[in-house]
């Protein structure tokens, strides 16, 4: 079975972690979240579900892990501007792995500078910061661009998740 990151902060969309995070954890992958620290409390933004931290991501080493999962609300807000995020992101998509992001996660894949020519999706009021990244943004319900793959909202959590399934 894969190993799978989830990058997380506060105030994430709850859905959007839960439903894929339960999802693989189901299918029997190892399901690890990462935060800025170990040990650091995550609440989502509805209060519907919280999380700790399993690993800080100065000790999460992106060649232990098969694909990384970015929820949205405002986490990839508190995320994006990290340098070791930014880093762990583009060694796993520099290795072909894929790299799964809804809703705000496109955030961390421009900062990353990970979509210039690349077509995906987000929630869409992003679409403006995806075309200025140098992205093609798509209004579709999940966008698979190589190992990118992205969705825009809760609602489109079921073909989100499926091709995550399918990539891993």
């Amino acid at each position: 079975m894969s190993k799978i990151a989830f990058l997380l902060a506060p105030q994430f969309e709850d859905s959007e972690m839960q439903e894929p995070y339960e999802a693989l954890k189901t299918d029997g992958h190892e399901v690890v979240i990462i935060g800025l620290k170990q040990g650091e409390l995550l609440t989502g933004k509805n209060k519907k579900a919280e999380y700790t931290a399993d690993q800080g991501i100065k000790e999460a080493k992106a060649d232990e892990y098969d694909a990384v999962v970015i929820p949205g609300g405002s986490s990839p807000e508190g995320l994006r501007l990290d340098a070791d995020i930014q880093s762990f992101v583009k060694k796993i998509h520099e290795a072909g792995k894929p790299v799964a992001a809804i809703c705000h996660g496109p955030q961390i894949l421009i900062s990353a500078g990970l979509i210039k020519g690349r077509k995906l999706t987000s929630y869409p009021p992003l679409q403006d910061d995806v075309r200025n990244a140098g992205g093609e943004f798509a209004d579709q319900e999940v966008v698979i661009d190589g190992n990118l793959i992205t969705s825009r909202t809760p609602k489109d959590e079921p073909a989100f998740i499926a091709a995550i399934k399918k990539a891993i």
